[in-house]
């Protein structure tokens, strides 16, 4: 029995450090630190590090060069749990939109992530700008909730192929409990 168990907690360490994790998080609180992996369309510039930190999320994908604008850029945030349920996690979202832009539009998109409960909204702005967002729920236990975006004109031509990257992101998104690789060691 001490075998498997060592061996399960071999193999989820070395799953929350693969080379699908896109970004993870330090304990806070009584969340334990956490890993969020998915496989980047192809194509597509993985970035935790640079251009998110700069711009004050958890991980950005983009394709070509970044241009710092947000048109065209999947963004992933990561925030201790606060309100009770993913709907009203959506729903919070979609007010705030509203109150922004009273000529905009919100229609739910149906997601369906395997791995755990999504809900997601395209929002379409009098701006001709519009956005979409999935909102995703890796349990009470993660001590988290996630969410995906990416904005892009209502003109755009290629916003079919934009849409469905996003949603593949979206529905093969993953949480583990994040495992800090061993430090390397000093010669």
């Amino acid at each position: 029995m001490l075998a498997l168990a060592l061996f399960l907690s071999f193999a989820a360490a070395r799953a929350a450090t693969s080379g699908d994790v896109l970004a993870h998080g330090v304990r806070d609180g009584a969340a334990p630190a956490w890993a969020i992996a998915v496989a980047s369309p192809p194509g597509w510039t993985r970035d935790c590090c640079t251009y998110a930190r700069a711009i004050g999320v958890d991980a950005v994908l983009y394709q070509g060069e970044w241009t710092g604008k947000p048109a065209r850029v999947m963004v992933l945030n990561v925030w201790p749990r606060k309100l009770a349920t993913l709907a009203d996690e959506l729903a919070a979202d979609r007010k705030q939109y509203l109150q922004r832009d009273e000529a905009g539009k919100a229609t739910g998109i149906r997601i369906h992530n395997p791995h755990m409960p999504c809900q997601g909204v395209m929002y379409e702005g009098s701006d001709r700008i519009d956005d979409v967002v999935v909102f995703c729920d890796p349990g009470t236990a993660s001590g988290i909730r996630l969410s995906w975006s990416m904005s892009f004109a209502a003109a755009d031509t290629t916003q079919r192929a934009l849409l469905d990257a996003f949603m593949r992101v979206a529905t093969d998104a993953r949480y583990q409990r994040y495992v800090a690789p061993p430090a390397a060691k000093k010669p």
